[in-house]
């Protein structure tokens, strides 16, 4: 069985994913195909991995990408998670994922209809879905609160977990239409504030992409996107791959197996390679990346020691989301928050030398130049960021 080790590994994300000063790229586009989709859950992420991987880092041209050119689509997906996508892959990653959360959403919405009162959830859940879709397709834009204004049903609220510590509101809004989004028929469009804001207006799917998005099989859609994240990841392994798709066994093998995927030997452990990729990548020259919190390449695999070592309690929260990292030559080093008036902090966890040293004092200068005044403040703190900040 061919062996790919762990050198190869990290010369495979520095060069793939676009981190290696030589590797960077022009268009955020092609930074955002250099890890299959960037992570949105965190708005601020989505600029911050790009920044990191292009030779000119803009928020006008990413701005201009999702919101005019509409060459990247903000969609929700594998594991109910937010991502940006490149709009050809809108699709695949809609047939592969997005549908199947879509039926699991509709049943929790369902649920909550009963709370409501409602004796027919499901056609109270169509009944408001329908008004929705018309009154957004009236107004062409709309943010959640307008679209209440337009559709009562939508200004409802459940109380869930009465009596507990974390007893709350749940408001049918945001509920019909993240349903709307899953199932292809809404998007994101511009945020009502900044690139750090997590308030959206809202756009018809058809309208917004201004043609009908392209029918595909599940399994033609998910043989594809694991095609991608091999392309782009591989080597991984079948629990990897699981994780990121957020798939049962069955479907990442049947995907596995569509792509003739070929197995290869991780340190001992079975990983998976597309079958044209089994040459070694030349190693790129020594490189330091600042990356955010959920970025794209410190999520993309379940098994994380060959690039995390033991930083995992320091720079990842209890459930698991990274907070912003260092990397040096692919692996991860420590950590870095940004204060008040756009000063980036860092701690180094690894001693890295003092070449290294000097090129991570130049990026974190470089990223408080282009950060300026914007208050970056992940959405998942983690302890070491915690500490950075105090």
């Amino acid at each position: 069985m061919h062996r790919i080790g762990i050198d190869e590994r990290r010369a495979r994300l520095a060069v793939r994913h676009h981190l290696a000063a030589a590797a960077r790229v022009d268009s955020v586009v092609e930074a955002a195909r250099g890890v299959v989709c960037f992570h949105a859950s965190d708005p601020s992420s989505v600029y911050l991995s790009a920044w990191a991987r292009l030779t000119k880092p803009s928020v006008k041209a990413l701005d201009r990408a999702l919101y005019d050119d509409r060459t990247l689509v903000r969609m929700l997906a594998m594991r109910r998670t937010m991502f940006v996508v490149p709009v050809e892959d809108v699709p695949l990653v809609h047939a592969a994922a997005s549908v199947a959360v879509a039926r699991t959403e509709r049943k929790r919405n369902e649920r909550l209809c009963a709370m409501l009162g409602a004796r027919d959830t499901a056609a109270w859940l169509r009944r408001a879905k329908s008004a929705t879709l018309a009154a957004l397709e009236r107004r062409g834009e709309a943010t959640a609160q307008e679209l209440a204004n337009d559709v009562p049903a939508l200004k409802r609220k459940v109380r869930v977990n009465e009596g507990r510590r974390y007893e709350g509101n749940i408001g049918m809004s945001g509920r019909v239409l993240m349903l709307l989004a899953l199932e292809g028929k809404v998007v994101r469009g511009r945020p009502r504030g900044t690139w750090v804001s997590s308030q959206y207006r809202w756009a018809p799917m058809y309208s917004w992409l201004g043609r009908a998005m392209p029918e595909v099989t599940e399994v033609d859609a998910r043989a594809l996107v694991v095609q991608r994240w091999l392309a782009r990841f591989g080597p991984g392994t079948e629990a990897d791959l699981r994780w990121w798709t957020g798939w049962m066994a069955r479907a990442v093998r049947l995907a596995l197996a569509t792509i003739r995927a070929v197995e290869v030997d991780l340190e001992g452990h079975a990983g998976f390679v597309l079958p044209d990729d089994l040459e070694p990548v030349p190693s790129p020259d020594p490189w330091v990346a600042l990356l955010p919190s959920l970025d794209p390449t410190t999520m993309g695999w379940k098994s994380r020691d060959w690039y995390l070592g033991g930083h995992r309690r320091a720079l990842f929260d209890a459930n698991g989301n990274a907070g912003p990292t260092i990397w040096v030559d692919g692996r991860i080093v420590g950590g870095w928050a940004v204060r008040g008036g756009g000063e980036v902090v860092t701690k180094l966890l690894d001693d890295v030398g003092r070449e290294a040293s000097r090129t991570l004092d130049a990026e974190a200068a470089r990223l408080s130049e282009w950060i300026t005044d914007v208050r970056v403040v992940p959405r998942f703190p983690t302890p070491l960021h915690k500490e950075l900040i105090r």
